[in-house]
């Protein structure tokens, strides 16, 4: 098991003790915003704050695996992204590909499947070799599943799984009114995650950003005015305490 960040501090070790066990979030969906504000609250280049924000990443992945949720979904880069500078797209690529390149065999080591959602097929192809590799060598592993979106946007995602579902009834395989919500769900995507039961949004943003409009539909919502660089496992069990204290209806009446 990874080091448990929150022993550094004796009130964050306290905050984790407060966390049921029982009660976890089976899947944790984050906006990871702010990487750009951070550098320059610091007079630093962009670039700098998107390295602390893969730092950051690595702190809050070894921190779900340890609490044992089961999957972690991060917006890593969404189809509206590349209409950023060239230069600041490519220093994403490649800080992706040098984190899985760098984390794979920790990652492996302990258990967490590296899985992928968005359209794969439009980033550089040295992403691709890294990602392919990275799914290929821990598809078996058992622990957390670290999601990443990537060249995501959730219309899109609906619109490819419309897509599908009409060309199904084209051919007749299906009729228009066999399509449920279930159906519908398995051709997105996250057909084989459960939707997120919590979204932490960092940077104190209140908007969603084209971030699985499906899925989120009845997920907790945690917005938090920290900076991705600066969220860390103690902001991450804090976030989970604020989850757990509240009351999940689905629509329906509070049963007591």
């Amino acid at each position: 098991m990874w080091h448990r960040f929150w022993d550094k501090k004796e009130p964050a070790k306290k905050l984790v003790e407060q966390i049921d066990k029982n009660r976890l979030p089976r899947h944790i969906a984050i906006i990871m915003d702010g990487n750009g504000r951070w550098a320059k609250k610091r007079a630093l280049p962009r670039s700098l704050g998107h390295k602390a924000g893969v730092e950051a990443l690595r702190d809050i992945v070894k921190a779900c695996s340890n609490l044992g949720v089961g999957v972690l979904t991060v917006y890593a880069f969404s189809t509206e992204n590349w209409s950023r500078p060239r230069e600041e797209v490519n220093i994403l690529m490649s800080l992706l590909t040098d984190y899985l390149r760098r984390e794979l065999d920790e990652l492996h080591e302990n258990q967490v499947r590296v899985q992928m959602i968005g359209n794969r097929d439009q980033l550089p192809l040295e992403a691709q070799k890294e990602l392919e590799r990275s799914m290929e060598k821990t598809k078996q592993n058992k622990g957390l599943i670290l999601n990443l979106a990537l060249n995501y946007g959730g219309r899109a995602e609906i619109t490819s799984a419309v897509q599908r579902l009409c060309e199904k009834v084209a051919q007749g395989q299906i009729k228009p009114e066999e399509i449920s919500e279930a159906m519908f769900a398995n051709h997105l995507f996250t057909f084989d995650l459960p939707d997120p039961d919590l979204l932490i949004r960092t940077s104190e943003e209140l908007r969603i950003s084209n971030f699985l409009l499906w899925q989120i539909a009845y997920t907790e919502i945690v917005v938090t005015d920290c900076l991705w660089p600066d969220f860390n496992p103690e902001r991450l069990t804090e976030a989970i305490l604020d989850f757990q204290k509240r009351d999940r209806r689905f629509g329906g009446l509070n049963k007591q």
